[in-house]
């Protein structure tokens, strides 16, 4: 099954739109959406929570960042109190992070704080639309990101826009 060019064109304007939209939200409401955390805690800590005690490279993996960027960002969170770091049974050389009792009080707050944000900002949706778009939002992550990073081959042509 194809969609139209005109949908496809207004899908991506949309996707685009809602990207910048939301780096704007995310720069100005950091403090209000993050609380005490930093903005990359968030990405980091869930699946500490989530799955339990797990390397650097696999923190990684889940936020979709290099291993050097995670490191730093985990050494920020480590300093702060939100990660503890112990030895890797299983390899000695490795390390595990876990999430800190701190790190859970941050999160807790931090989901608060979204909650709230969100009510203001979807005040006006009912709770059909709204499980309708996170059920679309979902499918759309899945679908996008087997091409996560994917870049059009060399000399590929691009299309000029409509």
């Amino acid at each position: 099954m194809t969609i139209s060019p005109e949908t496809r064109d207004r899908l991506t304007a949309s996707i685009a739109q809602l990207v910048r939209t939301g780096r704007q939200v995310s720069t100005r409401a950091a403090a209000q959406l993050y609380g005490e955390l930093p903005s990359f805690g968030w990405a980091l800590l869930l699946p500490l929570e989530r799955d339990g005690a797990q390397r650097c490279s696999s923190l990684a993996a889940h936020a979709g960042i290099d291993v050097s960027v995670a490191s730093r960002q985990v050494a920020a969170l480590e300093r702060d109190g939100h990660v503890e770091r112990r030895p890797d049974p299983d390899d000695g050389r490795a390390s595990l992070l876990s999430i800190t009792e701190r790190g859970s009080l941050a999160l807790a707050a931090t989901r608060a704080l979204r909650a709230d944000w969100a009510l203001g900002a979807l005040s006006a949706w009912d709770e059909t639309d709204a499980r309708l778009l996170s059920d679309l939002l979902d499918r759309l992550v899945a679908d996008l990101e087997p091409f996560a990073g994917h870049r059009p081959a060399a000399g590929t042509a691009v299309p000029a826009p409509r």
